[in-house]
């Protein structure tokens, strides 16, 4: 079960997605586009992919706050 970016790293990394860009932000917002990827092509099912989403979305916000400061 995904509760972590972590968890979320690990569900890309199953489909041979890597993603490091080296600033923890942009690495969010790309592995957003690339699960939105999967489901649109019916590699995860929609639990899957609204959790992720879910984490994905938190991560953003956290790190926003966090460059806010």
């Amino acid at each position: 079960m995904m509760e972590s970016l972590y968890d979320v790293q690990q569900l890309l990394k199953r489909f041979g997605v890597i993603i490091y860009l080296g600033k923890r932000i942009y690495d969010i917002e790309l592995m957003s586009q690339e699960v939105k990827q999967l489901f649109d092509n019916h590699l995860i099912d929609q639990p899957t992919y609204l959790k992720a989403w879910a984490i994905l979305k938190r991560e953003h916000r956290v790190e926003r706050m966090r460059e806010d400061l």
